[in-house]
C-alpha cells in the first residue's frame, strides 16, 4: 500500500496541491486526470521520488518498488534492443556473477570441513535459491515476450537501439519497467509510441499485472478497459472515483452541478450579507449587527468551481466536390528505401465514399502509402485517381512542417485563396485562435495548437478525398470528439490513419491492415477488424500453426485455448454492446437535429435567405446522411451481437454433449 499524505506544492505562487491525500492499494487500475497545467505530471514525479514536495510525505513499504515511464526522456541506449531489455534483470544478473564467483572459490576449496567451506555452501544455496525465486533462468524468454508484445520482431532483437526511432526505443524503455515488475507502475501517455495490436497487448498486460498501475492517457478506450478508479486533480484538491474514465465523466457532471449550486447559494449569501453592511455601516445602532457581519464573511470558506472547459474546435468540413464512382485505382504499387522493401505489389480500389483505416504496426508502410496515394512520393507501379477527385492530406509531421517564423494569420492567409480569404479570421476563431493569438508565430505555439492550425489549413480548399495520418495527436479528448463529428457529417471519401480506437469506432467501414510489405482488406470498423484478428490468432493456435515450442514458450493446451476463446467473447461482447449504446446516443442526437431543422423549414417566418443559399438544406441532408450510417452500423452491430450470442449458445450445447 502507498500512501499519499497532505501533499502541498506552489508554482510561481499559486497552490498546484493543497494538502492531497490519497492511498493506493496493490491492484488498483487508476486513470489520473485533469487539466492541461493540473499538475498530473508533477503528482507522479512526487510518487516516484524524482520531485520533492514542499509540505506532506509519500509513503511506503520498506521493500516496496516503484517504476515511472515519463512522457518523453533522454535515451542514451547503444547495446542491441534485446541487450538493453535485459538490464530490468540488474539483481539477477548481479546473482549470476556471483554464483559463477563462489562456484569457484568451492572448487578451489580443499578443506570440506571447514567453517569456510561451509559458509560458501551456504552463500551459494541462497544465491541459487533468490536466482530462482527471481526466475533468473527465463528471464531471455521473459523479456522476448514482452518485446514481441510491443510490437518488436524476432530478428530485430540483436539491432543496435540507435539504429530505431526514439518512438521505438521508448516501447524498450516501457518493456523494462514492465519486467522489472514493481510493486507500483506509473505510467505517463503509454500508448504514444505504440500501434493498435501493441496497445491491446499492454492492455492485457496491465490487466492482469500483480501491482498497482497509475496512468496519464487521452486514449479513451484504453483507460476503460484498464482502469477502475479515476482520480481528478482539480484547483488543487483530489476527487477520487471508484470507476472507469467513461463513468467518471457521467460522475463528474453530477459533482459539478452540486457544486455549481452550493455555489450559486453562497454569492447569493455573501451578496445578502453585503448589502446589508452597505446600507447599516453609517447607523451606530446597527454597528454590533454590521460587525458581526463583516466577521461573518472574514470567516466564511469560499466554495471555487472548476468549471468545465467549454472551449473546444467547432467547424465542420467543407461540401465534397462531386467525383466519379471511383476515388482511386493501384496497381502492383510497391516501394522500397534503399535495399528496405517496404511495399510489395499492392493492388486495390477506393470507391467514392467510402471510409478507410489504416492498421498496422509502425514501420510497416501505412504513411508511406498515404503520401504515395497524395502525390509526395515516387513508387513503382500504376496509381489512378478518379474522375475529378480533389485530395485533401494532413501529414503526421504537418504540424511541425508548418513556417515557424509566420504567423498564426499569415499561415492561413498565404495558403487562401479566391472568396474563403474572406472568412480566414472566423476559420480561425473556429479553432480558438482570437484577438492577439491570430498574431502569435507559429515557433511559440503548442503541439496542440500546431495541429488546429494545421487542420485549419485544410479546410481552406474542398477536398472529397481526405487522407489524415494520425490527425488526432497532441488534441484532448474534447477536441478529438468535435473532429469525430465533423468527420462523421463529411460527405466525401477518407482514408485515416490513426492508432486511437475510441477516434476510428464507428468513423470508417473498411479497414487495411499493413502487414509483411502487403495488405489485407477487412469490411466493418475497428473493432470488427480486433475481433476477426482474435478469431484469426485463435484458428492459428488450434490449427498447430503456430510453432509448439519456441526458446522456452509452450503451446497452449485445449484448456488455456478454450479460457482464450472465452476471454475473447466476453471482449468482443463488451465492445458490441458499447459500440450499439454510442451508436443509439448518436442515433438520438441526429434524430433531435433533424426534427429541428424540419421544424425551421416549416416555420413561415423563417429567413429566406438561409432557404435561397441552401445553406440549411444542405445542412439538412447531412445530418439525414449521418443518421443513415449510425443506423446501418447500429445494425450490423446488432447483427454481429446475435451471431455471437448463438455461437457461444452452440459451444454451450457442444459442451454439454461432451
Amino acid at each position: 500500500m502507498f500512501s499519499v499524505s497532505k501533499i502541498s506544492v506552489q508554482f510561481t505562487g499559486e497552490l498546484l496541491f493543497d494538502e492531497v491525500s490519497f492511498i493506493i492499494n496493490k491492484r488498483d487500475r487508476i486513470g489520473l486526470v485533469g487539466k492541461n497545467g493540473a499538475g498530473k505530471t508533477t503528482l507522479m514525479r512526487i510518487i516516484s521520488g524524482h520531485l520533492s514536495p514542499e509540505t506532506g510525505s509519500v509513503s511506503m513499504p520498506s521493500d516496496a518498488r516503484v517504476g515511472y515511464l515519463p512522457q518523453e526522456m533522454q535515451l542514451t541506449g547503444r547495446q542491441g534492443v534485446m541487450e538493453e531489455a535485459l538490464k530490468a534483470f540488474s539483481e539477477v544478473r548481479a546473482l549470476e556473477k556471483n554464483i559463477g564467483k563462489l562456484t569457484t572459490q568451492i572448487g578451489e576449496c580443499t578443506d570440506y570441513g571447514s567453517k569456510e567451506y561451509q559458509q560458501l555452501t551456504q552463500r551459494l544455496s541462497d544465491a541459487n535459491e533468490r536466482y530462482h525465486l527471481l526466475g533468473g533462468s527465463t528471464q531471455e524468454a521473459r523479456a522476448e515476450k514482452v518485446l514481441l508484445g510491443l510490437g518488436f520482431v524476432r530478428n530485430e532483437l540483436g539491432r543496435p537501439m540507435a539504429e530505431f526511432s526514439g518512438g521505438w526505443q521508448m516501447r524498450v524503455e516501457l518493456a523494462k519497467l514492465l519486467l522489472q515488475g514493481p510493486e507500483l507502475l506509473l505510467l505517463d501517455e503509454p500508448t504514444n509510441h505504440l500501434d493498435i495490436e501493441s496497445i491491446q497487448w499492454l492492455e492485457e498486460f496491465l490487466i492482469d499485472y500483480s501491482g498497482a498501475v497509475m496512468m496519464v492517457s487521452h486514449d479513451r478506450a484504453f483507460l476503460d478497459n484498464i482502469t477502475t478508479r479515476t482520480i481528478e486533480i482539480s484547483l488543487g484538491k483530489i476527487y477520487d472515483y471508484k470507476a472507469c474514465y467513461s463513468d467518471y465523466e457521467l460522475l463528474r457532471q453530477e459533482r459539478m452541478q452540486q457544486e455549481m449550486a452550493a455555489y450559486n447559494n453562497q454569492q447569493k449569501e455573501i451578496a445578502q450579507v453585503e448589502r446589508f453592511i452597505t446600507r447599516f455601516r453609517a447607523k451606530a445602532t446597527k454597528a454590533r449587527q454590521v460587525q458581526s457581519r463583516v466577521k461573518l464573511l472574514e470567516k466564511m470558506e469560499r466554495i471555487e468551481v472548476d468549471t468545465l472547459d467549454t472551449s473546444a474546435i467547432h467547424f465542420r468540413f467543407p461540401e465534397a466536390p462531386p467525383s466519379g464512382k471511383v476515388s482511386l485505382e493501384a496497381g502492383n504499387i510497391s516501394k522500397s528505401y534503399g535495399p528496405k522493401q517496404v511495399l510489395s505489389d499492392l493492388n486495390f480500389m477506393i470507391g467514392r465514399g467510402e471510409r478507410i483505416a489504416f492498421v498496422g504496426r509502425n514501420g510497416e508502410g501505412k504513411t508511406t502509402l498515404a503520401r504515395i496515394i497524395t502525390g509526395e512520393l515516387e513508387h513503382q507501379g500504376e496509381l489512378k485517381l478518379g474522375h475529378r477527385v480533389k485530395i485533401g492530406y494532413f501529414a503526421q509531421n504537418q504540424p511541425e512542417s508548418l513556417d515557424a517564423d509566420k504567423t498564426v494569420f499569415e499561415t492561413l492567409d498565404d495558403a487562401a485563396r479566391g472568396e474563403v480569404r474572406k472568412h480566414i479570421r472566423s476559420i480561425l476563431g473556429g479553432f480558438l485562435f482570437s484577438g492577439d493569438d491570430i498574431d502569435k508565430k507559429v515557433k511559440v505555439l503548442s503541439g496542440g495548437e500546431k495541429s488546429r492550425l494545421a487542420i485549419a489549413r485544410l479546410l481552406l480548399e474542398p477536398a472529397n478525398l481526405l487522407v489524415l495520418d494520425e490527425p488526432t495527436n497532441h488534441l484532448d479528448m474534447r477536441s478529438k470528439d468535435i473532429l469525430k463529428n465533423a468527420l462523421l457529417q463529411y460527405g466525401g471519401t477518407i482514408i485515416l490513419v490513426s492508432h486511437d480506437r475510441d477516434f476510428l469506432q464507428g468513423l470508417t467501414d473498411k479497414v487495411f491492415e499493413f502487414r509483411d510489405r502487403r495488405i489485407r482488406e477487412f469490411m466493418g470498423d475497428i473493432y470488427d477488424f480486433i475481433a476477426t484478428r482474435q478469431i484469426d490468432s485463435l484458428a492459428a493456435l488450434e490449427s498447430g500453426k503456430q510453432e509448439k515450442r519456441q526458446e522456452g514458450f509452450t503451446a497452449l493446451s485445449d484448456g488455456k485455448i478454450s479460457y482464450e476463446k472465452k476471454k475473447g467473447h466476453e471482449r468482443q461482447l463488451r465492445k458490441l454492446q458499447k459500440s450499439i449504446a454510442r451508436c443509439e446516443a448518436e442515433i438520438e442526437a441526429l434524430e433531435k437535429q433533424i426534427v429541428s431543422i424540419e421544424a425551421l423549414i416549416a416555420d413561415p417566418t423563417l429567413d429566406q435567405a438561409k432557404v435561397e443559399n441552401g445553406e440549411l438544406f444542405l445542412e439538412y441532408e447531412s445530418l439525414k446522411q449521418g443518421l443513415r450510417r449510425q443506423e446501418a452500423a447500429w445494425e450490423a452491430a446488432h447483427m454481429e451481437l446475435e451471431s455471437l450470442n448463438k455461437e457461444a449458445d452452440a459451444q454451450r450445447q457442444t459442451g454439454k454433449a461432451r
